[in-house]
């Protein structure tokens, strides 16, 4: 166990590159599920877990984790399979992560490895699934279908958000402006949540779902010869999404000359181990770690008065 976690936090090296590194789990039976290693802090036994009343029944506790009070997730029952029983939770493990400026645990029954893999290897999930799939992303490694959890979507469940700003205030029009934002996301709940706030501003918002489809349609935008800037004033951009991650769709897009005067702001769940020196190195021109509605209505309305 010790030797799938010494590299955790040594993995900075691929930003830009299209890469990422999944660590693999297992829930119930032998499919096998993924997390990025940027989200995750550490793999343990699964501690002691406490008792909290009126908790979410996916919550199995929390436990003391290195002078925290962790809220330890059932990944497996937050998605819909059966809780690891009480017997089993002795020989489970505990991944704990960093999402969202939040810290959290997930309960897994086995931890295997991680690979190494090109963004391009993930693919959405099929839309056969509908659109309750607990999924981002998926992909085959060995003859074995890996799904990436949607851990977005389960802390939605377990501790809604806020999604709409109490600033006061929307974006100003000024001639030649477009009022218009271009969001790029694979989670539904990070799109639902922007798109929410953004409306707010008073903002006309489109949604891609992956960096491959965002940049295909911004290039199809211009392939009039028009200006980038006549259609939107900013795109929004993860940086986790299948096909094509933000970094590179960034570095795609200040590349072109008819895309490179977009400005563009990553929005991302990697805040814990989020490397700014990165973000300059793509060409990003913001970054902001998700998702604090006020603090992304302030800063788009601020971005919108000066672009």
């Amino acid at each position: 166990m010790a030797g799938v976690l010494d590299s955790v936090n040594q993995r900075t090296q691929m930003v830009g590159e299209n890469r990422l590194e999944l660590l693999l789990f297992r829930l119930q039976g032998r499919q096998t599920y993924g997390i990025n290693v940027f989200k995750v802090r550490e793999v343990l036994p699964c501690p002691k877990l406490s008792g909290i009343p009126k908790r979410n029944p996916v919550v199995r506790g929390v436990a003391y984790v290195r002078g925290e009070t962790i809220s330890i997730v059932d990944a497996g029952m937050a998605i819909g399979l059966r809780p690891i029983s009480d017997e089993e939770i002795a020989t489970s493990f505990v991944i704990i992560t960093e999402y969202n400026r939040r810290i959290q645990g997930f309960l897994v029954k086995g931890v295997d490895r991680i690979v190494n893999l090109n963004w391009d290897e993930i693919h959405p999930p099929p839309r056969e699934a509908g659109q309750n799939i607990y999924f981002t992303g998926v992909t085959r490694i060995e003859d074995n279908m890996v799904g990436i959890i949607d851990v977005e979507k389960i802390l939605a469940e377990v501790q809604p958000m806020i999604e709409r700003p109490n600033t006061a205030g929307t974006v100003a029009p000024r001639d030649g402006r477009p009022l218009r934002v271009l969001v790029v996301d694979d989670s539904s709940v990070a799109r639902r949540q922007i798109q929410r706030c953004m409306e707010s501003l008073g903002l006309e918002v489109v949604i891609q779902k992956d960096g491959k489809q965002a940049l295909a349609y911004l290039q199809g935008l211009v392939s009039d010869g028009s200006d980038i800037t006549q259609h939107f004033s900013l795109m929004i951009s993860d940086v986790e999404m299948p096909e094509m991650d933000g970094y590179t769709l960034v570095t795609r897009c200040k590349a072109d000359p008819a895309l490179a005067k977009l400005y563009i702001m990553l929005h991302t769940s990697l805040s814990g181990v989020f490397n700014n020196a990165m973000v300059k190195k793509v060409g990003a021109d913001d970054f902001m770690a998700k998702f604090i509605p006020d603090e992304l209505a302030e800063r788009v309305i601020k971005i919108m008065d000066e672009v």
